[in-house]
């Protein structure tokens, strides 16, 4: 169509076209129709599957989660009452190590008291024994004493050479 020489252009994008709306409408409502039918259905059971995956993936990491805390709860526990066993062990070993030695020490000076009175006792017998066999020998020089006086004719010159001599004994027998 020519008018007055300008050109003018029926049927722009802008314009309303009735039959091309019917038929867009058409067209998108069968297009929804199959795109719902076999597409849509199938795209949302897919989204629903991995929506529950995603949330059993949640709650599996929730429930290990948990699981670990509980671990962790629990480790912590036999840590605390390892700590508290071995303390008890360290205290009841040094109280046993401290007791055995007061016992070791005390039986220690119980065997030095015992062998010091036995000590002391030895000595004791060996210095009765030592006093009666000096015992013996003085009688035993009393009497030849005695018996060199009566063979010397009770000469008081002799018998004071004789108590002389007898003393020179002794003196020498103790040396």
């Amino acid at each position: 169509m020519l008018t007055s020489g300008i050109i003018v252009l029926s049927g722009g994008l802008l314009d309303p076209n009735p039959g091309l709306i019917f038929w867009t409408t058409v067209t998108f409502v069968i297009v929804l129709f199959i795109l719902k039918k076999f597409t849509w259905v199938p795209m949302l059971n897919a989204l629903e599957e991995r929506e529950k995956g995603i949330q059993d993936s949640i709650d599996r990491a929730h429930t290990a989660k948990e699981e670990a805390e509980e671990v962790l709860r629990k480790n912590k526990a036999l840590l605390a009452k390892a700590d508290s066993e071995a303390e008890k062990i360290v205290r009841e070993g040094k109280e046993y190590g401290d007791k055995l030695r007061a016992e070791i020490t005390e039986k220690a000076q119980t065997e030095a008291a015992k062998m010091i009175a036995s000590a002391k006792d030895e000595i004791e017998q060996e210095k009765r024994r030592a006093l009666m066999e000096l015992r013996t020998e003085v009688a035993d020089l009393a009497v030849k004493g005695a018996e060199k006086i009566i063979m010397a004719n009770l000469d008081a010159e002799k018998q004071k050479k004789i108590v002389d001599s007898m003393i020179q004994d002794l003196s020498q027998n103790r040396n």
